[in-house]
């Protein structure tokens, strides 16, 4: 048992999850450093119902408590409050003694008043202070927050709950029900998982400001195709079906497109067992990609990988205009925009990465 830190014993804990996908997969290192502090303890993890199967099958938690959005009459401010008491209240019946608050938000240190849990441990972040327990300062700078990369951030509450150490590595699991759909969809496609290598593009992102033109992605399959004879795959949420179209049209060679074969987040985990390297926009994917030890090259820009670093020795970052910095030298907190990062430098960056893990271990265990 460690003696170091915050530690105390715990029966049963609850992990209030970040509410998107990449930051989800950012946490599975605390989970796992949780797991480790707490062998004996059932472990929860709160999360959005949308999300919930990214932590399916993983081994540090016990149990996947979703929230799903329910609309009831009345004004925003109302049905946020009676969701927060109602939900509050089936969490009281979980017997938990402890609660580890990965978001920063108000909203979740309430939750975990509301349901009565004694020990409620997070960042004095968004005027909850006084909701906490335990309460962790976040490091700043002349009033500024200092960027840290959100997968270190999380796993600074490990180490105060008393892991020493944690590794770093993100991690995801499976189900074999779901590998057999991936090989079916693949191979009904016209992909040879034998002898073929799959290019996978993600072209999406939640903010506009993210996403790479869908036309240069369509260039980019084309080079990638004609130099190295890989095959691609788009993928995307049913709100970025426009996006998708658009980079299939825009391909002059076939693209396999999986929505359209019924993608889904089970299923998207599981195609990164055939997946020879990813493209992507700075976006919950990318982070998919790590977990599963998928070679991947990613875009950013207006945003900087300041906040997002995840120290994957298999990841490309391509930053539109350079690395923006301040004028004191520390990452800027943004740079240009996407638009401006050339298809070339794209590209050539694509390339590079594919021809260093030429030879490589690539995916997860078997």
């Amino acid at each position: 048992m460690p003696d170091k830190g915050q530690h105390k014993p715990s029966r049963s804990l609850l992990v209030v999850m970040p509410t998107w996908l990449g930051d989800c997969v950012m946490a599975t290192p605390t989970l796992r450093a949780l797991r480790e502090l707490y062998p004996d303890a059932k472990i929860t993890a709160l999360m959005r119902h949308n999300v919930r199967p990214i932590l399916d099958g993983l081994t540090s938690i016990d149990r996947l408590l979703s929230v799903r959005p329910k609309k009831k009459p009345g004004t925003r401010g109302a049905r946020q409050r009676r969701t927060l008491v109602g939900l509050g209240r089936r969490l009281s019946r979980g017997g938990f003694d402890t609660a580890v608050l990965l978001p920063n938000s108000f909203k979740s240190a309430a939750l975990a008043s509301v349901a009565g849990i004694p020990r409620r441990v997070g960042y004095d972040r968004d005027g909850r202070g006084v909701l906490l327990t335990d309460r962790l300062i976040a490091r700043r700078h002349r009033g500024q927050f200092v960027p840290v990369p959100t997968l270190d951030y999380y796993l600074g509450i490990a180490r105060y709950l008393g892991s020493e150490d944690p590794c770093h590595a993100m991690e995801l699991a499976t189900r074999p029900e779901s590998d057999a759909r991936a090989l079916a969809c693949l191979t009904s496609a016209g992909f040879d998982v034998n002898n073929d290598e799959l290019l996978l593009i993600n072209p999406g992102a939640q903010k506009t400001t993210k996403r790479w033109p869908a036309q240069r992605f369509g260039q980019l399959i084309d080079e990638m195709n004609q130099r190295f004879g890989v095959k691609a795959a788009v993928t995307g949420s049913p709100a970025e079906r426009e996006i998708l179209d658009q980079v299939i049209a825009s391909a002059k060679s076939p693209v396999i497109d999986l929505p359209r074969q019924g993608m889904d987040l089970h299923l998207l985990k599981s195609i990164m067992r055939w997946t020879r390297l990813m493209v992507t926009n700075d976006t919950g994917p990318r982070h998919i990609a790590a977990a599963m030890r998928v070679p991947v090259a990613t875009l950013f820009g207006p945003t900087t990988p300041a906040w997002t670093q995840i120290g994957f020795d298999m990841e490309q970052h391509i930053i539109a205009g350079g690395l923006a910095q301040n004028p004191d030298g520390s990452p800027a907190a943004s740079g240009p925009l996407i638009d401006t990062l050339p298809l070339d430098q794209a590209c050539q960056a694509a390339a590079s990465l594919y021809e260093r893990t030429q030879g490589c271990t690539i995916g997860p265990a078997a």
